[in-house]
């Protein structure tokens, strides 16, 4: 172990890509020196913190989360958005490019949003760029300053200055894409299937699940994967909750192409049946849908075929939370609570912390190539997230620390208290009281 060890982070449950097991963590210059049995010896001049039987995870890494800074900083920003990342374990989060004004679709616009968020990020941050119908001549330029892949809607995105991509210019931007080794991240819901919908407006969530059909996303996926099998484009989808989706998706990874897959907390642990009518804070799109659909996206979860989890944190102001789901802003807020609220549904399941890691850490951490991130283990960045997984507490809104305090898990109890928080062996979150910014930009490394 090298001299200059100066943290030593204990516990009878580590998480480590081996399993869990009692260990000591040694931490030098921010990053993780040594994984060592529990009761290896301090180094002279190092700090113990033992946190006895509370469970170290690796940090969780968020590549889904609309931070809306600059532009709609009263939807949400760059302050608020990562203190509550760093109360909830998480420890980089990856911004995405649209809801902010400018768009993230230009590389004068990247150098304005990572000016924003400089000297107010609690963790790490990284940034998306979008694909829009005009710029794919700035694609490879942005690619070459660092995002970490491309957002693409296949229906109206919800804000006017992100439209979204037909099929011709989705092929169009595949191909400049996948010519440089880029990742392409689709919100995927099929226009036509949509227009075709019923629309009644008003506050019955039944009205609105109907207008936001399962077919809207089997097809927009099935499309994805033609395009991604024709141009040998590597694809991402984006908050999958249609499970009749599944079966396509696995036989089409089975022949080889490049698709991964993301879902998120609220399809994981909401269900229809439980929302109530005029209850917008629980409109997202694609929509939160039946519990017997919840059940197979677990089970894809358990065979690999969902690869993360992810927030897909997209707050507003609470007025725009209105009765009527069918003009109410569509976003869940949850970057704070996403652990909590995986390990009580996980839990229940008889899924174990190991896996959640897995989804909420390892595997996004993949998915955007950050090598340095994602587990615990000797070379990594000394990202931690302490949990006590057997208590419980109540959300209560007021707690928050997102700018808008509207989640649809208020009022639920949760398992799993986020004790501290740790980026690069630094605490930057105690008992859910973020410290001040330590958060670095990430640039995509290749």
């Amino acid at each position: 172990m090298s001299d200059d060890v100066e943290l030593v982070l204990r516990s009878t449950r580590v998480i480590t890509p081996e399993g869990t097991r009692a260990a000591s963590v040694a931490v030098a210059a921010g990053k993780i020196a040594a994984v060592l049995p529990h009761e290896a010896p301090v180094p002279a001049g190092a700090r113990l913190e033992d946190f006895g039987d509370d469970v170290l995870l690796p940090g969780l890494v968020d590549t889904h989360v609309h931070v809306n800074d600059p532009g709609r900083t009263e939807w949400e920003g760059f302050w608020t958005a990562t203190r509550a990342a760093a109360a909830g374990g998480i420890t980089t989060i990856l911004d995405m490019p649209l809801n902010s004004l400018p768009p993230t679709t230009t590389t004068a616009n990247l150098a304005v949003k990572q000016e924003a968020a400089r000297t107010k990020a609690h963790v790490d941050v990284g940034f998306w760029g979008g694909a829009l119908p005009d710029n794919t001549k700035d694609l490879r330029p942005l690619h070459d300053a660092g995002v970490f892949g491309f957002k693409c809607f296949l229906s109206p995105s919800g804000v006017d200055e992100f439209p979204q991509l037909d099929q011709e210019q989705l092929a169009a931007a595949l191909a400049e894409i996948s010519g440089f080794g880029g990742l392409m991240i689709v919100h995927a819901e099929d226009p036509h299937h949509l227009d075709s919908a019923p629309v009644v407006p008003g506050p019955r969530y039944a009205d609105f699940l109907a207008s936001r059909p399962r077919a809207a996303e089997n097809t927009a996926i099935e499309n994805l994967i033609a395009q991604a099998r024709r141009l040998d484009a590597r694809v991402h989808v984006l908050h999958l909750s249609s499970s009749d989706a599944l079966p396509v998706i696995a036989a089409a990874r089975a022949e080889g192409v490049r698709i991964t897959v993301e879902s998120c907390p609220h399809y994981l642990t909401l269900t229809a049946e439980e929302v109530p009518d005029g209850a917008s804070e629980f409109k997202c799109c694609p929509p939160i849908r039946e519990a017997a659909n919840q059940d197979l996206l677990w089970e894809a979860l358990a065979d690999g075929t969902i690869d993360c989890i992810v927030s897909d944190h997209s707050p507003s102001t609470a007025d725009l939370k209105t009765a009527d789901f069918s003009t109410a802003w569509g976003g869940i807020s949850s970057l704070q609570l996403g652990l909590p609220a995986i390990w009580t549904e996980a839990r229940r399941r008889g899924r174990t912390l190991e896996d959640v890691a897995r989804w909420m850490s390892t595997a996004p951490a993949r998915l955007a190539g950050l090598g340095r991130k994602g587990a615990i283990e000797a070379g990594r960045d000394a990202d931690f997230a302490v949990l006590a997984p057997d208590e419980t507490f109540t959300v209560d809104p007021a707690e928050l620390h997102h700018r808008n305090q509207v989640t649809a898990y208020a009022g639920r109890t949760l398992y799993g208290v986020v004790r501290s928080t740790w980026l690069r062996g630094v605490r930057i979150a105690d008992h859910g009281t973020p410290t001040e910014p330590t958060g670095r930009l990430l640039e995509r490394q290749n």
